[in-house]
């Protein structure tokens, strides 16, 4: 029987790309400071990395489709942060981000790194972006350079 299981060495010649969402900025330019360190603490060069951005959150999973579409990336982090409010509209985006992500993932056969914050305050996305909890942009990155490995042995 054959085990596979990804690590954190990011294939030969592998391109990565982040995505990030413009709102919220202090919260999101943190996870793409952390997703960049990641990548290079672990060997990725930083012409290695195409850094996106995008208006909000909505608009990451197109651009993860495109960027999937055009085959040049191992693996995609998408970043952003959507903070509930007194609509549904947290619900519409944030649901509908993720699940767009994952049929990117899905349908382009690119794994896709879902770092978008869905969080009931500001404090909560401070914790998660470089504070107690972390940062998300890191984990995120660290997924895509395990997950590019995995897929690569698993060719």
């Amino acid at each position: 029987m054959s085990h596979y299981e990804g690590d954190l060495r990011a294939p030969e010649g592998a391109r990565f790309a982040i995505i990030a969402s413009r709102w919220n900025p202090r919260i999101t330019d943190s996870l793409v400071a952390g997703a960049r360190k990641a990548f290079a603490d672990h060997g990725v060069v930083e012409a290695a990395v195409d850094v996106v951005r995008v208006p909000g959150a909505w608009e990451i999973p197109f651009a993860a489709a495109r960027i999937a579409r055009a085959g040049d990336h191992a693996a995609i982090v998408a970043l952003g942060c959507v903070v509930r409010g007194d609509t549904r509209h947290f619900e519409q985006v944030a649901d509908g981000c993720s699940e767009g992500l994952m049929r990117v993932a899905l349908e382009h056969g690119v794994p896709v790194a879902n770092g978008v914050l869905a969080v009931d305050v500001h404090e909560d996305a401070e914790r998660r972006a470089g504070g107690s909890h972390g940062n998300k942009g890191e984990e995120c990155a660290l997924v895509a350079i395990e997950m590019a490995h995995l897929l690569e042995s698993l060719r």
